[in-house]
């Protein structure tokens, strides 16, 4: 007998009734629907301005590696003061003994060496008086000076493809010409002190202007001639200082006149602090060089000869003209440096060593800048606090000069070598572009 109420929808029973058949068909649209819309993408969440910041900071950008060689070049020099010092290394004799007494020596003696390096270089917390408390800043900016001169020498050079050996060359005969035209010519002051400067500029672009006339006509190596040329400036140097009318004739040893107080630069914090007006030329002569690079005619075709000679003759640029200007203008900032030598507080005559190594050093200087102009200013300016810390890190802390040398030498090894502080540090790849990119999506 069979059941009057069936179960309805049943798939092996009878079949469902209308009302029931069109609810199940609405349902199986409805999911088949939904099942085939696509998803709405949930909104991205945009990174912080800080969140970015960080993720960049650990990143290989050159600002990270700049600061980590520079650090590097520390942790080594540190190792080095250690060494250097006989008493502490008398207690790493025992130090299995007594590990506190090798560990506490070590710090003491780095401490104190580094403390004093930064209290020769930027200020001196147990200073009293103004004087003392702005005479090491006072000295940082007076050696920082002539170096930013013969780095950017360097670097105008390299940033046309060409490699100044000879801004130490430059820079000689620049501090000749500046010299002589500050004790030969009788000028009122301000007069005097043009005349002297462009004198020294002047010098300093012709010594440029002999390799690169060389480079253009016969395709003269510019190391090779530049290097050359060093040597003939020193000499010739020495050979001017003894000549009649140019050696002081109260000295029986080989110095020069001293150059007139009318021809030397201006002070900037009076007498008693040797930093001079020659460090606003500097800073003007990076935004020039900077303005030059990027802003000018010339500075395009400098770029473009630079990055190629040949491409840059076939879009009508005059390679031999480029190279003479070029070394010209790199002597005429190196004999801007030179000049600084005697018109400045260093000196007040010519002697054998009054050029130091600031040619030389500008080659560090530039290349730890990455040749470019303002890079180049910050650049000098550590090597000049490196130097007048060191006077007192060495007159306090018995350290030798050397070592600061020796750090010098450090930063430019690491900064060369960029791919050695990533691995050391393990940095990861730069994200400029995208930091950029983020950037821009926010409107900043």
């Amino acid at each position: 007998m069979s059941d009057s109420n069936p179960l309805s929808g049943s798939p092996d029973k009878e079949p469902a009734t209308e009302d029931q058949a069109a609810r199940v068909s609405a349902g199986d649209t409805d999911r088949t629907v939904t099942a085939t819309a696509p998803k709405r993408p949930e909104p991205a969440t945009r990174p912080t301005l800080g969140r970015l910041f960080l993720d960049n900071l650990w990143a290989a950008n050159t600002v990270t590696v700049t600061v980590l060689a520079v650090l590097l070049a520390m942790l080594v020099g540190a190792v080095l003061i250690i060494v250097s010092d006989p008493d502490v290394l008398a207690t790493y004799g025992y130090i299995t003994a007594r590990p506190g007494d090798a560990f506490s020596a070590s710090w003491t003696v780095v401490s104190e060496a580094y403390a004093n390096l930064f209290k020769g270089a930027i200020f001196d917390p147990e200073a009293s008086g103004f004087s003392a408390a702005l005479s090491p800043i006072s000295e940082t900016l007076t050696y920082t000076a002539p170096l930013v001169f013969t780095g950017l020498s360097v670097a105008l050079a390299f940033r046309g493809g060409l490699f100044n050996i000879g801004a130490q060359g430059q820079a000689t005969i620049g501090v000749i010409f500046a010299a002589l035209a500050g004790f030969l010519l009788p000028l009122p002051p301000v007069l005097h002190l043009l005349v002297a400067l462009i004198a020294g500029a002047v010098g300093g672009a012709l010594w440029g202007f002999i390799p690169g006339i060389l480079k253009a006509r016969t395709g003269a190596h510019e190391v090779i001639n530049t290097i050359m040329l060093n040597y003939v400036a020193v000499y010739f140097l020495s050979w001017i200082i003894v000549q009649s009318g140019v050696q002081n004739p109260d000295r029986a040893d080989a110095i020069s006149k001293p150059v007139d107080s009318s021809a030397q630069l201006p002070r900037l914090l009076g007498d008693n602090l040797r930093v001079h007006a020659g460090i606003l030329l500097a800073v003007l002569a990076a935004w020039f060089v900077a303005w030059l690079l990027n802003r000018s005619t010339f500075g395009f075709e400098l770029r473009a000869v630079g990055a190629n000679p040949d491409a840059a003759r076939t879009a009508g640029i005059s390679v031999s003209r480029t190279y003479v200007l070029m070394m010209a203008l790199a002597g005429l900032l190196a004999g801007f440096g030179g000049s600084q030598m005697v018109l400045g507080s260093t000196a007040t005559a010519l002697t054998p060593l009054v050029i130091a190594q600031i040619g030389f050093d500008g080659i560090l200087v530039a290349l730890l800048g990455r040749v470019k102009p303002w890079g180049v200013l910050l650049a000098a300016l550590l090597f000049g606090a490196l130097q007048a810390g060191g006077n007192r890190m060495q007159s306090y802390s018995g350290i030798s000069l050397e070592l600061v040398t020796v750090l010098q030498a450090l930063i430019v090894i690491f900064i060369a070598a960029p791919a050695l502080v990533k691995a050391i540090f393990q940095l990861r790849a730069a994200r400029a572009a995208r930091l950029q990119t983020s950037l821009a999506a926010k409107g900043w």
